[in-house]
């Protein structure tokens, strides 16, 4: 499953609440892995505009907004105290890319897994030529599955590269700024330290 993290228009205070919701996903979700990210428009560190992820497990249940109640860190005096971050689900479609686009790798995939670990290459790395973008899979023991995740993962960094360079040609300001719903959020976290309510 692919997973997309945005604070949309919204301030620094929301490029944080992103990096701390990621941090904190990866805590709840040990697999999970990074496949691109937009660091804060503000220069700050553990801030992002953006991440993407993918993970095995379901996390379509966290669709939505999600809400961080807390004093900004950033400004002293500032009365504001809830933060957004949108979570979106990002649908793996088929695959865009070709055989000819792409160069294919295998290799031992390693780690527990019973005797064909280090013995058979399961593990697949596929390079996207064009733009030298590489992923990799390894959870499954069959080739065949892992070159499958790691083609849809490809498509989905690709997906979101695309989008990027769109985005940068369309004033999108409030078409992002309207999709995070202020109302109902799917979780609450509070306080610098993050913790859910």
């Amino acid at each position: 499953m692919i997973i997309q993290l945005s604070s949309g228009q919204g301030p620094e205070e929301c490029e944080l609440a992103v990096g701390k919701l990621f941090e904190t996903l990866k805590k709840e979700y040990p697999d999970i892995e990074m496949l691109s990210s937009h660091v804060s428009r503000y220069s700050k560190e553990e801030c992002y505009s953006s991440i993407l992820f993918y993970t095995e497990c379901d996390l379509s249940g966290l669709e939505g907004t999600i809400l961080w109640i807390c004093k900004s860190p950033y400004r002293e005096n500032h009365k504001r105290k809830n933060w957004y971050v949108d979570v979106s689900v990002i649908p793996e479609t088929e695959p865009t890319v070709n055989d000819m686009e792409i160069r294919f790798e295998r290799f031992h995939r390693g780690g527990k897994g019973g005797q064909n670990v280090n013995k058979v290459e399961t593990g697949v790395r596929l390079t996207h030529i064009a733009t030298g973008i590489s992923v990799t899979s390894t959870v499954e023991r069959s080739q065949y599955l892992n070159r499958k995740k790691a083609l849809a993962k490809l498509n989905a960094v690709l997906r979101q590269k695309e989008q990027d360079k769109l985005q940068k040609q369309v004033d999108s300001a409030w078409r992002e700024h309207n999709r995070i719903v202020r109302g109902n959020p799917v979780r609450t976290y509070q306080g610098k330290e993050f913790k859910l309510l």
